[in-house]
């Protein structure tokens, strides 16, 4: 069953959802995710450098890691210092995000980031990103675009993933077990307690065959069990961004839609 769609919470221990059906969750899976929500997550509290690993591509040319079946090609270094920057400026409650028109009249997403009035430490982090992504040193306010590189040096061009797009790259971080790569079931994931150079995880998920005790979710998939550790705030963090994505791609009307009610325990 494929879930997707709003979440409701009640007093009883359940969890409701509206899934997507047809064209409608087909759109909302395959459809860059809009970068205006991308980044107002950020200003809602979403951390900035975890929302930017899992769902952007590319900001101002600066690529992100990515997925494919050769295994997963490292980020530029500036992209990742990009995201620690935003995290650091982010919980300082520099960064602001808003709408205002523009000098044709057409509403525009504009990204803040003051360089006055904040802590020196806030100030050289706002400069260094500017510095990085090219933008004029002395503006304040960018105006934020869905593109692979800016027209301007006063524009952040980003380019987000869909969620298909974050799943491919998600799942090439699964501990997949030697058997499946073996039967060419599935290609070759990270290994247990491996790293790559040059790789961020953005979530580890784990397998074996006996199912896990500490585990925060799981699922059991020919004959493994597959789980994410409930220690592991940052993947338990991803996982939770990933449902809240799911949200984002749900915009039409959801008049006479199946719902589905799951226990919480």
């Amino acid at each position: 069953m494929n879930l997707g769609g709003a979440v409701t919470f009640s007093n009883s221990p359940t969890i409701t959802y509206t899934p997507l059906t047809g064209n409608a969750y087909v759109k909302g899976l395959t459809t860059p995710l809009p970068v205006a929500q991308v980044f107002g997550a950020m200003q809602n509290g979403t951390p900035a450098d975890s929302i930017l690993l899992s769902s952007v591509q590319s900001i101002n040319g600066l690529r992100n890691q990515q997925a494919g079946l050769n295994g997963i090609r490292p980020a530029d270094p500036e992209f990742h210092r990009v995201r620690e920057l935003m995290r650091d400026i982010q919980l300082s409650g520099a960064v602001r995000l808003y709408v205002k028109e523009d000098a044709t009249k057409n509403e525009a997403t504009v990204l803040a980031l003051p360089n006055q009035n904040i802590p020196p430490e806030i100030q050289a982090a706002s400069a260094e990103v500017r510095r990085l992504l090219r933008l004029r040193p002395d503006v304040t306010e960018f105006t934020l675009v869905s593109a692979p590189l800016p027209s301007s040096d006063t524009e952040v061009a980003v380019l987000t993933r869909s969620i298909i797009g974050l799943l491919q790259n998600m799942a090439a971080e699964v501990e997949v077990p030697p058997e499946h790569s073996a039967r060419h079931v599935a290609v070759p994931g990270l290994e247990a307690g491996r790293t790559v150079p040059g790789v961020v995880p953005i979530i580890r998920i784990h397998s074996a065959k006996e199912k896990s005790t500490e585990s925060f979710v799981n699922i059991y998939y020919r004959d493994t069990w597959f789980w994410i550790d409930d220690s592991d705030l940052v993947s338990k963090r991803a996982f939770a961004q990933l449902m809240q994505l799911f949200t984002m791609t749900d915009t039409g009307p959801r008049a006479n839609l199946p719902v589905v009610t799951i226990p919480s325990r």
